[in-house]
């Protein structure tokens, strides 16, 4: 059984989180622990069963708590991951990880060394889109691949500033590309904030070259009107072709605490695929979508504690895609807007 305590009360753990796991007899949510100023006692009285708590005490000093989730602002989660795997808690932090190589580093051998579970929850390895891709992927219909995209796009232009896509967005879409094919060669990047007032980046354009013939693009923009394939693989025998699902949180059903629409795309929308058989025909069909099912990641991390189960997300993948991200970062353009901070550790 995982008994977990939440550290943030906002939108990824309400929408993200709980609806996945509220069905789910492994999982008990104990506590969630927000900041004074956010208390909402109209909220918080529809999630019943749930302790909130504005001191951290309550949850550090509960031994009945297996497992920590941290969904704060960014530059908190290595201070809580490590004041928590100290107290002798498994965690869950929300991405990014860690906001350089050197931090998660040190954060994963904290974890070792104290006999604990450090994750991260790249929970998009479980959309629907990214799993039709690798299924298609590894049935080897494409033959070798020489081009994949990943695109992630919204049209948002008034608001691009307000935030950064790099590591808002692209640290899911670059792991899933890390998941698929490991650490690239070499790499290229392009990351711009085409309006930033306060120093964001709205538009990403990561290049990854694996040998002689496969290159991988990740790509996020803010200035997306016309829809866009999610993800487009090409390879030397066919090609894949698959439009997002759509915002998965708009498809939450009623009113808080929410329900996920664990249903089936249309199959309008599910991957076209077509490549030549080896006789020399054609073949194009639908690829069967999955449902997304984000509650999987709790699954993976129960296993990992009471299992000893190896990690799906492995700490190198997690460090690689930080690698990856902190190159793009040492652009000379490149500046992370501080915003406003309510945190306080």
């Amino acid at each position: 059984m995982l008994t977990v305590a939440y550290i943030g009360f906002g939108n990824s753990v309400r929408r993200y989180h709980l609806p996945f796991i509220r069905n789910k007899k492994n999982v008990n949510v104990k506590w969630v622990y927000r900041l004074e100023s956010e208390i909402n006692p109209e909220l918080e009285a529809v999630y019943e069963g749930i302790r909130f708590t504005s001191d951290l005490n309550d949850i550090l000093n509960d031994e009945e708590v297996n497992l920590v989730v941290i969904n704060t602002p960014n530059k908190f989660h290595v201070p809580y991951s490590k004041q928590f795997l100290k107290a002798g808690k498994n965690i869950l932090t929300e991405k990014p990880f860690a906001m350089t190589v050197k931090e998660g580093k040190s954060v994963f051998n904290l974890a070792k060394k104290l006999g604990l579970v450090a994750y991260v929850n790249q929970n998009r390895r479980y959309d629907t889109d990214f799993l039709a891709l690798k299924e298609v992927i590894e049935s080897g219909v494409l033959g070798d691949l020489v081009e994949v995209e990943s695109h992630y796009d919204y049209f948002n232009p008034n608001n691009a500033g307000n935030g950064d896509i790099l590591y808002g967005l692209d640290v899911h879409t670059l792991d899933q590309m890390i998941g698929l094919f490991g650490k690239p060669d070499r790499i290229w990047t392009d990351v711009r904030g085409i309006n930033n007032p306060k120093g964001g980046r709205d538009y990403v354009d990561l290049k990854l070259f694996y040998g002689e013939k496969l290159r991988v693009s990740v790509r996020s923009s803010l200035y997306v009107k016309t829809p866009y394939p999610r993800f487009v693989a090409h390879g030397t025998r066919g090609s894949f072709v698959k439009m997002s699902m759509g915002n998965l949180s708009r498809m939450m059903v009623g009113q808080e605490p929410l329900t996920p629409p664990f249903v089936l795309e249309k199959e309008d929308n599910w991957a076209t695929v077509q490549y030549v058989d080896a006789y020399g025909n054609t073949v194009t069909y639908k690829h069967p979508s999955k449902v997304t099912d984000y509650g999987k990641v709790y699954d993976d991390i129960d296993a990992c504690i009471h299992e000893g189960a190896p990690k799906k997300i492995k700490d190198e993948e997690v460090l690689e895609v930080l690698r990856i991200m902190e190159e793009a970062r040492r652009q000379p353009d490149s500046k992370i807007g501080d915003g406003v901070d309510y945190w306080k550790f």
